[in-house]
């Protein structure tokens, strides 16, 4: 018999003109959730300037295996750090466990609506 082991969590950073792009692959989880929050931490904010910092924080999830609560936990923390900063949080390529998790929970028009620049919700997107 043999064990499947799930899948290595990496994160791969991308900064693009006008994003911060954050590739996961792998689960998030109540092991690896600290690492994407860190990671996120150490990038977004961008120079001590905060004219500087990027308009929009995509997070890439073409590569996700799974999700737990800790994983759910630390998407809404994320969004609620870039909405404090007036930046757009778009959630991409979201497998169809992230998509089920999200409806099931009730947040996936709180992570994927776009916000005005109020902090007001705007229509839902893919965001």
């Amino acid at each position: 018999m043999t064990t499947s082991h799930p899948p290595a969590f990496t994160l791969t950073v991308d900064t693009r003109p006008t994003a911060l792009v954050i590739h996961v692959a792998g689960d998030l989880d109540h092991e690896t959730c600290d690492e994407l929050m860190r990671t996120v931490d150490e990038n977004f904010a961008g120079p001590a300037d905060p004219g500087a910092r990027f308009p929009e924080l995509r997070v890439d999830f073409a590569g996700l295996g799974g999700i737990d609560s800790m994983g759910l936990a630390t998407l809404l923390m994320i969004r609620r750090r870039t909405d404090a900063t007036g930046t757009r949080l778009c959630l991409d390529q979201r497998p169809r466990v992230l998509e089920r998790l999200l409806e099931i929970t009730g947040t996936l028009e709180h992570l994927t609506a776009p916000r005005d620049g109020s902090g007001g919700k705007r229509s839902p997107g893919t965001g």
